[in-house]
């Protein structure tokens, strides 16, 4: 091993946490209606396979661009041959359109202040590699995203303090915890640089108020560090509140040129709103002039093919297509995770009110035998290997409270979502906690829950349908 650096056998990548050794069993034991009924779900990716079908009708519709081909000629060999790592004006004007329009066109974004990278994990890499230095220390509210441990910290060396958030107020940030995170990276001798956001939240499926981007921005001016707001899941709002980016806070306060206008930068990528992970196609968007012209360096470690800029260029540029994606992808968000809450509620279970994103919170703190992280460790294997479900457990998240779980929803078809479902509620009668019977446990978690629980009834289904029309 001495002939291996550091980096090679140090144990900082993550990929020992159960949300990536959940993983790995699904991987051993894939559930498949036909071939493996038995198996496990997936419920612990979170990836958009609800509207394929309309990626393909527009395939279908437009043979050029998927062939590579202009006006009915090949440009096969243009696209082959070398290019440089500014990306393709054509497609970065679409994708800066794109983000405009599911924003609602309250921002607009300049194509010469974006860099495309190979998703937003490298994005995010890229980031820490621009605003900090080994040691240094960016702020995250938890409950977080798992790989933010192998993204933001495996090759830079820069640490992550934990901005605490709890259920009392629906996670959402506080003055005092903001501060709190700020003074422990001080008693560490860590210089903060940054904060960094996902808006909506990843693993929350809410999206931020703007008294929360108010707070970060007031935070960020008074210590002089960085914002990130990963904005990957902006297009999967389908529900009110309605998403509002960082950009339009700063834009309505009127801070275009102040100082903090130049530290606040953005994170996006068609993985989540497009369904295009495989895609490798993210984004990071600067006003500072310093950090796009580093960031565009760092980009040839991992571009973008001509051939993906390409294609999509022409499928964003196609607004009608684009506008009907959007409408109909949000309608069938919702009702899959509309169905997922009531199978939760057969099971009496609860999440957080959601209204955005893959997935939902889901509240089984009631079903621990102790409220300790073992506890729910204990439960989340007997999930995985007795139900079958792979779900990624809220110490996976750094949440704070045991008990708590992310399910995703959108990588499956209804059946399966429906069979996940049955599983579950068979689990959850079949259990008790702490002597109580089952009747005891669902009268104690009726007395227990409180309004910011989400509960799918069918006057608030009929006003959210009465909205859409």
């Amino acid at each position: 091993m001495g002939m291996l650096s550091r980096k090679v056998t140090c144990n900082s990548h993550g990929q020992d946490s159960s949300y990536f050794l959940g993983w790995q069993e699904y991987e051993n034991n894939p559930y498949d209606e036909v071939k493996n009924p038995q198996g496990i779900i997936q419920m612990g990716l979170a990836e958009n396979q609800l509207s394929f079908d309309l990626l393909e009708s527009w395939l279908a519709k437009n043979p050029d661009a998927a062939s590579f081909r202009r006006e009915g000629q090949s440009i096969f060999k243009e696209l082959a041959l070398f290019q440089d790592y500014h990306g393709l004006p054509v497609f970065k004007k679409a994708l800066v359109d794109f983000m405009a329009e599911i924003r609602g066109n309250k921002v607009t974004f300049d194509p010469n202040h974006i860099v495309l990278t190979a998703g937003a994990t490298s994005a995010n890499e890229t980031l820490m590699f621009c605003l900090a230095e080994q040691g240094d220390a960016f702020l995250l509210p938890t409950p977080y995203y798992p790989g933010f441990d192998r993204d933001l910290k495996w090759r830079t060396g820069v640490e992550t303090v934990p901005i605490q958030c709890t259920s009392s107020n629906r996670f959402q940030i506080t003055a005092s915890a903001l501060e709190e995170a700020y003074q422990q990276a001080q008693r560490k001798n860590l210089r903060v640089k940054g904060v960094l956001v996902t808006n909506p939240s990843n693993p929350l499926g809410t999206t931020m108020t703007r008294n929360e981007l108010d707070l970060l921005v007031n935070f960020i001016t008074d210590k002089e560090i960085h914002l990130i707001s990963d904005e990957i899941y902006s297009g999967t709002v389908f529900n009110s509140p309605a998403f509002v980016s960082v950009m339009e806070v700063l834009k309505d306060r009127k801070l275009e040129k102040s100082e903090v206008w130049e530290r606040v930068h953005t994170v996006y990528s068609l993985s989540k709103d497009l369904g295009l992970p495989g895609f490798r196609v993210g984004a990071i968007y600067s006003n500072d002039p310093i950090v796009v012209a580093a960031a565009t360096k760092m980009s040839s470690f991992g571009l973008v093919s001509s051939q993906t800029q390409y294609l999509l260029s022409a499928m964003l540029s196609d607004k009608k297509f684009t506008k009907e994606y959007m409408s109909k992808n949000h309608k069938r968000l919702q009702k899959q995770q509309s169905k997922l809450v009531a199978g939760l509620e057969k099971a009496d279970i609860g999440c957080l009110e959601s209204n955005a994103g893959l997935f939902c919170w889901v509240d089984m703190r009631h079903l621990l035998r102790s409220d300790t992280f073992e506890a729910e460790m204990e439960l989340w294997k007997r999930i995985v290997y007795d139900v079958k479900l792979n779900i990624s457990p809220g110490s996976s998240c750094h949440c704070s409270e045991p008990g708590w779980f992310r399910v995703c929803f959108a990588n499956m078809s209804e059946d399966t979502l429906k069979l996940a479902m049955q599983r579950l509620k068979s689990f959850v009668g079949s259990i008790t906690v702490n002597d109580q019977s089952h009747q005891e446990l669902k009268n104690s978690r009726r007395k227990f829950r409180t309004k910011w629980v989400f509960r799918l009834s069918f006057l608030s289904f009929h006003d959210r349908e009465q909205d859409e029309r």
